[in-house]
């Protein structure tokens, strides 16, 4: 059998997307809630799209912090 490696996630915990992004996890929460960092919630969980956090890294969205 051939071992495959797994796609990457398509979605990241607010704590992996505020590594990536060189923000603390606070910052990270708060901009996911007044929408600056677009995010899902589900149920109590709030998601991060990986490719919004590639866009802004990308520098075609910025984050500014408060």
């Amino acid at each position: 059998m051939i071992a495959t490696a797994n796609p990457p996630r398509q979605t990241l915990t607010v704590e992996d997307a505020a590594a990536m992004l060189g923000i603390g996890r606070t910052l990270a929460y708060e901009l996911a809630r007044t929408g600056e960092l677009p995010s899902i919630r589900l149920g109590r969980r709030i998601i991060i799209p990986r490719a919004a956090v590639e866009r802004m890294l990308a520098g075609n969205t910025p984050i500014e912090a408060a």
